[in-house]
């Protein structure tokens, strides 16, 4: 396989992985989406300008674009990825006594409406506390689709996390997430990033229980009621 294969192959397997279509995809980096799927059938010669608004639109860096990891190019955000309603996928714990709101999201979000219902939830138990009083622990390690491979963000929630953490950072002392993969956590930067919290939050993945570990440490915890190693 040559570079421009092996390059639109991995746009196509990260654009798939994000739900989006090609011409989403064509939205959000500016391009035509003829360009895009010449990119992604390897026909393309690309240059850095363009490959850098690709990044920008799958939001992860130019260097991530090159890395080794891969994934099915199965298009995410179908219909049999929400037969489990999304109250039943999201859990929450507050532990009082140490200050840390753990939250865990299994599967996708559905939509605009369930990172509301998740913000309704989240903010409403924060607003006891005051400003930089609470340490939150996020679990995004099972956000997977109905294939069984793991998923990111999709644009439209994007913008709903964006808003959602630009009103968590007020009570945020420090926010950890567990990711299902690197791309989660580049696409986690850019939130953070765009939202104000970038200072505040840090996006681990590595080996399940060594990324669990180091959580806990950073808390100085031993262990948490909703949150533990998978298996």
């Amino acid at each position: 396989m040559d570079i421009r294969s092996e390059f639109g192959q991995i746009v196509r397997e990260l654009r798939a992985r994000s739900g989006m279509s090609q011409e989403m995809l064509a939205y959000h980096s500016g391009l035509d989406r003829t360009y895009i799927s010449g990119v992604e059938r390897g026909e393309r010669n690309l240059s850095l300008v363009n490959i850098e608004k690709i990044a920008a639109a799958l939001r992860v860096s130019i260097q991530y674009l090159f890395s080794s990891e891969r994934f099915s190019c199965n298009l995410a955000y179908q219909p049999s990825d929400f037969t489990v309603p999304f109250k039943e996928r999201f859990s929450y714990h507050l532990d009082h006594d140490k200050k840390i709101l753990a939250f865990q999201v299994n599967g996708l979000f559905g939509g605009k409406q369930d990172v509301d219902y998740l913000t309704s939830t989240i903010l409403g138990i924060c607003s006891a506390y005051g400003r930089d009083e609470l340490n939150i622990l996020v679990d995004h390690r099972n956000m997977k689709a109905a294939d069984g491979e793991v998923v990111v963000y999709s644009p439209e929630i994007i913008e709903a996390a964006v808003e959602f953490q630009q009103k968590l950072t007020i009570y945020s002392k420090k926010v950890i997430a567990l990711c299902n993969s690197e791309f989660m956590v580049q696409q986690l930067n850019h939130v953070s990033t765009t939202s104000g919290i970038r200072d505040k939050a840090l996006h681990l993945f590595e080996k399940d229980k060594a990324m669990v570990d180091k959580a806990y440490s950073l808390f100085d915890i031993h262990g948490n009621e909703l949150i533990k190693t998978l298996g």
